[in-house]
């Protein structure tokens, strides 16, 4: 087998590797994929008043918009982990980037919200191929230089969070100039200029080629996470005592335990089992989930409450959320730096606090609040996430062998979509469209993150150890 690009065998070389032409390249592509993966999280979530008005969907028909992304991103991505790799990142990479230029297309063409909603799904199908791919090439890429790693990852990760938290504010400008339809058309030339650099990617190599596609578990895994976020978004107009409620849930659950049955069981699991025997491993993806989970559905009814409660314009709204772009930059930047001289417990950690102050300040979101009371609780959060989430990957990807990384990648990214899935669900379906009830979700979310966020602490200072930095 040929040696890998950028394999460091020496501190010398380690330190000159940024320097090469191939890392640019590889950080630069895997990076746009991640923007743009991301982007399409937040970015819909300020052109929800528009869509609503056009459409005539209520509360459970935007959580549909918005989650039926993020559930086929969570459903399909350890599949995508694990085809990644038996047949190598790089064609899979390629695959899903043109899934998600053409899905973007569908997007802004849509003339229902049926359409457009399944336009998101597919666009989901897309961010799920392509984001566990990127994440193992960069990890073939420096497995041989892990504080080139540390730094590849923490830029890979500044983009997707700068992406995610841009997205509001990219939103509202599109907005105000032209169309909601542009939110989705401004990713075909990205995708296309993904595809074209991706030409010039080195080859990847197929690391485990004993694998095969595991069809029963990724029907049972589909089927649960599904109906279990089905039931939570439909609660709010059918009602949490209607039995197609909790029949959902009842029979999701069920199709959870039949996925672990049958990944006890197959030759080739998707989800190995045998990942989750670290502590540590297990530590990690639930950071992944709390971290996630909050963010995605706290910034679902943040936007509907700067609309719809502060009444403020879309370009206004979207504004609102610049502290939040820069907090992500600026912790995502130097996050390998930090990583490298402390391990990953003491970011992690740092992050949490700062995740649970910026959560604490959101108290003071009312009626009548003014923007300037927002800027520090919004700018702690993202300092917070942006210092964790490098930290978290890191450890992930150090704690399984190479011949894992895209399922390990997947996993954690599974983990964390499926929890923003929910997050969107819980949250939209205790808000609804009442400004009284969206004040009041916001503050029971508060509460939630400051206790969870006390209890991962706890558990990741516990169980996380020094070797996963090294």
């Amino acid at each position: 087998m040929k040696s890998l690009p950028y394999t460091v065998q020496s501190p010398e070389s380690e330190q000159s590797a940024n320097e090469t032409p191939a890392f640019r390249w590889t950080i630069l592509l895997t990076s746009l994929a991640f923007i743009v993966a991301q982007l399409d999280v937040s970015i819909v979530n300020i052109a929800l008043p528009q869509i609503s008005a056009q459409f005539k969907v209520d509360i459970s028909g935007l959580q549909w918009i918005i989650d039926g992304y993020t559930l086929a991103f969570a459903v399909l991505m350890l599949s995508a982990g694990s085809l990644s790799d038996i047949f190598g990142p790089k064609r899979l990479f390629q695959i899903g980037i043109f899934i998600f230029g053409l899905a973007s297309v569908g997007c802004g063409f849509a003339n229902s919200a049926q359409i457009l909603i399944a336009a998101r799904v597919l666009q989901g199908i897309g961010a799920a191929t392509m984001i566990p791919s990127s994440l193992a090439i960069l990890n073939q890429s420096f497995a041989h230089a892990p504080k080139e790693r540390a730094k590849a990852i923490g830029l890979w990760t500044a983009a997707g969070s700068a992406a995610i938290a841009a997205g509001p504010i990219l939103g509202g400008l599109i907005i105000e100039l032209s169309d909601w339809r542009f939110v989705f058309f401004i990713n075909a030339p990205v995708c296309v200029l993904g595809i074209l650099l991706s030409l010039k990617l080195p080859k990847t190599h197929l690391l485990s080629l004993n694998k095969s596609f595991d069809f029963k578990g990724q029907v049972a895994w589909t089927l649960s996470i599904t109906l279990i976020i089905a039931a939570f978004i439909e609660s709010n107009s059918l009602g949490i005592k209607s039995p197609y409620i909790y029949g959902s849930l009842i029979t999701g659950i069920f199709a959870l335990f039949v996925f672990i049955y049958i990944e006890k069981r197959v030759n080739s699991p998707m989800l190995p089992l045998s990942l989750f025997r670290a502590p540590a491993f297990n530590s990690l993806l639930l950071l992944g989930g709390l971290l996630n989970g909050f963010y995605y559905g706290t910034i679902f009814i943040l936007s509907l409450y700067l609309q719809n409660v502060l009444q403020y314009s879309p370009l206004q709204a979207g504004m609102a959320f610049l502290p939040l772009t820069a907090g992500f930059v600026v912790s995502n930047v130097v996050s390998g730096s930090i990583i490298n001289r402390y391990g990953i417990r003491i970011p992690i950690l740092i992050g949490l606090i700062l995740f649970a102050l910026g959560f604490s300040g959101l108290l003071l979101a009312g009626l009548h609040t003014p923007f300037w009371q927002l800027c520090m609780p919004f700018l702690f959060i993202s300092l917070g996430m942006g210092l964790a989430v490098p930290s978290m990957t890191n450890g992930v990807l150090s704690s399984v062998d190479r011949s894992l990384s895209g399922t390990a990648s997947a996993a954690l990214n599974t983990t964390r979509q499926s929890a923003g899935a929910i997050g969107v669900a819980i949250l939209g379906a205790l808000a609804g469209n009442n400004a009284d009830a969206i004040i009041h979700t916001i503050h029971l979310s508060i509460a939630a993150a400051l206790l969870l966020s006390v209890i991962v602490g706890i558990l990741c200072y516990k169980h996380l150890q020094r070797k996963l930095a090294d």
